[in-house]
């Protein structure tokens, strides 16, 4: 019963919230500039010429969690070159700060930013429903990739199919993204009740 109930609940909060867009896969990515959890500003259109990927993150969620544990997220950024590829995270939580960001980033250790989106104005503009919600951008500006991290929703897979590692190494070398949308898993993004 919880889980029907669980479902219903997140059926109509996507239902019940038709101002959510989606960055379109083959159309250009809506613009933006975020600060990140030192306040440094950080705009699209400063990365064109660079293969963007955008996680949707929010580090109190079970799925993200998981993946952090992993390393899924930083093990995946490893594996490309830092010249060519950019990763920013987007914290579209209503109740984050930068601080919160700020001591989870160091207790991860990881590197790239994680954009402030409090109120949920960007997480909006592209769509993001889940945390992670992954989207990947070629060097034009062009939304390539919108969907999960990977094919391993459960976390139970001794193989997976990591679908950014997959977009990112098709732009890379020219080649189309073999799966351009997938459906995202993870928790609902907590967006500012309006």
């Amino acid at each position: 019963m919880k889980q029907v109930f669980t479902a219903l609940a997140l059926g109509t909060l996507f239902v019940g919230a038709p101002a959510l867009a989606d960055a379109e896969v083959g159309k250009p990515a809506p613009a933006f500039t975020l600060k990140d959890e030192t306040g440094k500003e950080h705009s699209l259109a400063q990365y064109k010429g660079k293969v963007v990927v955008l996680e949707w993150t929010n580090p109190e969620c079970p799925f993200v969690k998981r993946h952090y544990e992993a390393d899924t997220m930083a093990t995946t950024l490893k594996g490309f070159d830092a010249k060519k590829v950019v990763w920013l995270a987007v914290d579209s939580t209503a109740h984050n700060t930068p601080e919160k960001s700020a001591a989870w980033k160091k207790a991860e250790g990881f590197t790239y930013p994680v954009l402030q989106d409090a109120p949920g104005t960007v997480g909006k503009a592209y769509g993001a429903k889940t945390t992670p919600h992954m989207y990947v951008i070629d060097e034009q500006g062009v939304v390539r990739y919108a969907g999960a991290i990977d094919d391993d929703p459960r976390g139970k897979n001794d193989k997976k199919v990591n679908h950014v590692k997959t977009a990112v190494d098709a732009l890379l070398t020219g080649k189309p993204v073999p799966a351009a949308t997938t459906t995202p898993y993870g928790c609902s993004v907590k967006y500012k009740s309006s």
